[in-house]
């Protein structure tokens, strides 16, 4: 008997059936895993197609999974959320910055000259750390909280070599620390999910994105702007976390043994190989902005000097932010470089 559990918005005529069973009938439970990005963005590619396959097949086929991308379940990225939360999806891949304020311990991670720019030592030390960030996911089961290698700054014309030239800049940001750390340094931020940054760049919305070059590449980033520039030694301006998560009635309904291959194949059993993969991209997307004739820059290090006062003051605003709601934001500041220096080759 199979049981299929349908969500809310069920249309599957889009889906990507990931069935790996060798019959259909070995099939118990079948989830729905929706995201904003393409079939082909690395997302999918590189973490959410391998971990279906892998769970389907320690599973026995007693699991299956069908995907949606571009949000082919209906409505739109900052709703992915709630959508896991309350079953319209069972599995989501979003990103906690689409939801100010629900998740203000992980936000320590986002926060500039805490992630360094390699984002497997990022991802360990988030793993190193879920007992306590549990809070901010107890009403999800997290199947792994990471980042990527950090934003750098896409700009639509001109350059950029100091943080002077961030003055008046509309500049898309990924969250709302993103969004405070622009305001330290005279930009005006527009907040908005990355699948909307071609169409504001092409209209002129705003003047430059804060993505990483991984996320340059489906969006076609390299076709829209002229210039892509990082600190010195590649160090980024931030970065952004992402949630890949189960509504938990979803996995309370498999049995302890499925519950337990989900585990397995999931967590710290991923998250070195997810920080490698979005490392290893980056150079990918950088050769691709190059090979269109584009600038891909590094500031000097007298000009990322400059960035120190506005980054830390991005970092107090959070730190007096998340106390004020009861948080021990010194302690978790403190305790989050020490797990990202203790996860650095």
């Amino acid at each position: 008997m199979t049981i299929f559990k349908p969500t809310k918005l069920g249309i599957y005529a889009s889906a990507l059936v990931l069935g790996l069973t060798s019959a259909a009938s070995a099939q118990e439970f079948t989830f729905s895993i929706q995201h904003f990005l393409s079939p082909k963005a690395p997302a999918q590619a590189m973490l959410i197609e391998p971990w279906a396959k892998a769970v389907e097949e320690a599973s026995g086929g007693r699991i299956a999974f069908e995907i949606f991308p571009a949000m082919a379940l209906g409505g739109a990225p900052p709703e992915l959320y709630s959508q896991v939360r309350d079953g319209v999806a069972d599995i989501v891949w979003t990103v906690p910055g689409y939801t100010p304020g629900t998740f203000p311990r992980l936000e320590v991670f986002e926060l500039p000259s805490v992630h360094l720019g390699d984002a497997r030592a990022t991802n360990l030390a988030i793993q190193d750390m879920m007992d306590v960030l549990s809070e901010d996911f107890k009403d999800v089961h997290p199947l792994l909280v990471h980042v990527h290698t950090g934003n750098a700054l896409h700009l639509s014309s001109g350059n950029l070599t100091s943080l002077a030239d961030f003055e008046g800049l509309k500049v898309r940001s990924p969250s709302r620390t993103g969004a405070w750390m622009l305001e330290e340094m005279g930009a005006e931020p527009v907040g908005m999910p990355v699948p909307a940054l071609p169409q504001a760049l092409s209209k002129g919305t705003v003047d430059a994105g804060l993505v990483p070059f991984e996320v340059a590449i489906p969006l076609g980033l390299a076709d829209l702007t002229e210039a892509s520039v990082e600190l010195a030694d590649g160090a980024r301006f931030g970065t952004a976390t992402f949630l890949f998560a189960m509504n938990l009635d979803s996995y309370n309904s498999l049995p302890e043994d499925l519950q337990q291959v989900i585990d397995a194949q999931s967590g710290m059993a991923i998250a070195a190989a997810m920080g490698d993969a979005w490392n290893n991209i980056e150079p990918v997307g950088k050769k691709r902005a190059l090979d269109a004739g584009k600038s891909v820059s590094e500031l000097s290090a007298e000009a990322t000097a400059e960035f120190a006062a506005p980054f830390d003051a991005t970092v107090a605003r959070w730190v007096e932010e998340a106390s004020g709601a009861g948080i021990d934001a010194e302690a978790l500041l403190s305790s989050a470089r020490a797990a990202i220096a203790a996860n650095s080759k």
